[in-house]
Formats: structure tokens, C-alpha cells, sequence
């Protein structure tokens, strides 16, 4: 009557739970006083509250409020409420928050600042890839006007 029915999603060795690894995003939490120095590659998710001399490559990067970075870092979206400073790629969305600060050699493709953020250095936006159908349009229309132009010339 009072019977424990078994759940046969879950794994009846305890070990068996700490051995497979599960089908989560690899995320990665640096807190606040910790300080690293090295490299971390093929992370979906960082964030950092604590300090980091690091070459970096993510999806998504967070720099907290009590984060500081330093390095090469190379991200699809950051978003910026410390500091951080070097040389800065960001693929899509760079966010900079109220209190944020964005240093060094940085490229974006979409950036937001916040009233109080901060940016510095070598700032430049990346352009967006143009879909091959646009590109075809775009180079048909320059050889028809490069023709118009050679053939009003005579």
C-alpha cells in the first residue's frame, strides 16, 4: 500500500549519476575573490565576478559587477557590469551596463551602452554578412552601372 514506486529515469547506482555527463551547457562561474590566469575554450556560458588574466572563447560572457578581465576574449554576446580590458571580439551584442568598462582593441556587431557605461580604445563595428542573394544583387547593380557609366562616356 505504501510501496515506493521506482523512477526509471532515475539512475539506481548513485555513482552512475557523477559519472555520466549530463546534456547541460558547459558553464563556467569564476565568483567574486577568486582569481585565475590561463584559458578557457568551448564554454556555452561565463561568467566572471572575481578576477581573470584569460584568453577566452564563449557564447555568452557576463562580467559581473565585481569582475575584472584582462586578456584575448572572443564571445557571441557580452555583457559588461565590471571591467574588462584587451582585445575584445564580440560577434553579436555587446552590452555595457550603468557602471560597466570596456578597454582595449574591441569589435562588435551590435553594441548597447547604458547611462554610465564606459567604453575606450580601438572601437570598431564589424559588418554584417550580406546573404548571397543580396551580394549577387549588389554586384549585378555595380556591373550594370559601371556599363551605363562606360557606355555615357563615349
Amino acid at each position: 500500500m505504501f510501496e515506493k514506486k521506482s523512477d526509471k529515469n532515475t539512475p539506481t547506482n548513485v555513482t552512475e549519476s557523477f559519472i555520466k555527463p549530463s546534456k547541460l551547457d558547459a558553464k563556467v562561474h569564476i565568483g567574486q575573490g577568486v582569481v585565475i590566469k590561463g584559458e578557457i575554450t568551448e564554454a556555452d556560458e561565463v561568467q566572471v565576478d572575481g578576477q581573470a588574466d584569460i584568453t577566452l572563447e564563449t557564447n555568452n560572457l557576463m562580467v559581473g559587477g565585481t569582475g575584472n578581465v584582462k586578456g584575448n576574449i572572443t564571445s557571441n554576446n557580452l555583457d559588461v557590469w565590471g571591467k574588462i580590458e584587451g582585445d575584445i571580439k564580440v560577434n553579436n551584442t555587446l552590452t555595457i551596463q550603468e557602471e560597466g568598462i570596456v578597454e582595449g582593441n574591441i569589435e562588435y556587431q551590435e553594441l548597447h551602452i547604458k547611462l554610465g557605461g564606459k567604453i575606450k580604445g580601438e572601437v570598431k563595428s564589424m559588418e554584417k554578412l550580406k546573404k548571397i542573394s543580396d551580394a549577387k544583387k549588389t554586384s549585378l547593380q555595380e556591373t550594370f552601372d559601371q556599363e551605363k557609366s562606360d557606355s555615357n562616356k563615349q
